[in-house]
């Protein structure tokens, strides 16, 4: 499996950015795919996951209401809408899929990475 990630960029606080992830190859073998960030000097965190056959969506407490995850299945591409966006929110973002043994939210478990596209939220 492949993942191609998109979108990122620089934006003021408070404006939005949408990003991309397009799977590709044996996606049969995925049922989530998932966001997650990393901040210069901290880990990585996760953001965001959605299951594929209920379009389940999950989301970190720091970017509830503010991020939406949405997956387009026949296009095997997954968006994270990001509005109200703060300096904190800036990061390098990772798209990852797999298919999770235990939570959504622990990196382990997504066997697939794309490349990180960087955000850059200025004040």
């Amino acid at each position: 499996v492949q993942l191609q990630a998109s979108g990122g960029g620089l934006v003021q606080a408070g404006g939005s950015l949408r990003l991309s992830c397009a799977a590709s190859g044996r996606t049969a073998s995925i049922d989530t795919t998932a966001w997650f960030r990393q901040a210069p000097g901290k880990e990585r965190e996760f953001v965001a996951a959605v299951t594929w056959a209920f379009n389940s969506p999950y989301y970190a407490g720091s970017v509830m209401g503010r991020f939406t995850i949405s997956i387009d299945n026949a296009k095997s591409t997954t968006y994270l809408q990001m509005n109200s966006l703060k300096p904190e929110d800036t990061a390098v973002y990772y798209c990852a899929a797999g298919r999770p043994r235990t939570v959504v939210t622990n990196s382990d478990d997504y066997a697939y990475w794309g490349q990180g596209t960087l955000v850059t939220v200025s004040s």
